[in-house]
């Protein structure tokens, strides 16, 4: 017998055919999902050495300088010992300062009490320069008479007072013209050949130490 095959009607044929590509379609998309994402190619920037990448800005070809290792930290002070060094310090500035007082303050006394002693000396000179005046005016035979002989005595006296002082009589007679020793009154011209010179003393002048009480009052020879 010869077999009839069943004719299918459009819609069936649809119906078959459906299914065979839904199931294509599913069987795409799994294979769509297997298949590996390629890694991104590396830019050359992402490739480079990192040696490469911390050179200097501007140079080329030139790698940075390493750091220097080996360089250690002060450690810090402690609170206290740098409080111990400011106090240490003010000490020695407070010492020092009380040292330059105290050698200001001697040097100030010490003027002051030369100042004293040469306006006291000043004061006694009239008195020593009346009693060489009466000495000259006497005669021998006066001289020797005991009241002579007392005054004579307190002169003396004032004269070693002057010494124990450090009050001196200034050389005049004879010696060379000095403006911060002598007072010159008068002139005298003569032919020698000796000039600028001291041939008489009026009044006599006296030193404290190195400082001038009263010039000399004398006749220069010119």
């Amino acid at each position: 017998m010869v077999e009839v095959k069943n004719e299918q009607t459009p819609e069936e044929a649809v119906k078959n055919h459906a299914p065979k590509e839904e199931k294509d379609t599913e069987s795409g998309t799994e294979a769509a999902e297997q298949i590996p994402v390629e890694e991104a190619e590396e830019t050359p920037e992402e490739t480079e050495p990192a040696e490469t990448a911390e050179r200097e800005p501007g140079t080329e070809g030139e790698p940075v300088k390493e750091k220097k290792k080996g360089l250690k930290k002060k450690p810090k002070k402690d609170k206290r010992d740098e409080k111990i060094e400011e106090l240490n310090d003010r000490l020695i500035r407070n010492l020092a300062e009380f040292e330059n007082f105290r050698n200001r303050s001697e040097k100030e006394k010490s003027a002051m009490f030369d100042m004293g002693a040469k306006s006291v000396v000043e004061k006694i000179l009239p008195v020593v320069d009346n009693l060489e005046r009466g000495f000259d005016g006497l005669s021998e035979e006066e001289r020797e008479s005991p009241f002579v002989k007392g005054i004579e005595a307190v002169y003396k006296q004032i004269q070693t007072m002057f010494e124990e002082v450090g009050v001196t009589p200034i050389e005049a007679v004879g010696q060379e013209f000095d403006p911060n020793l002598h007072n010159a009154v008068m002139h005298d011209e003569d032919d020698s050949e000796e000039t600028n010179q001291v041939i008489e003393e009026f009044q006599k002048g006296y030193l404290y130490k190195d400082s001038v009480v009263r010039h000399s009052m004398v006749k220069v020879l010119n």
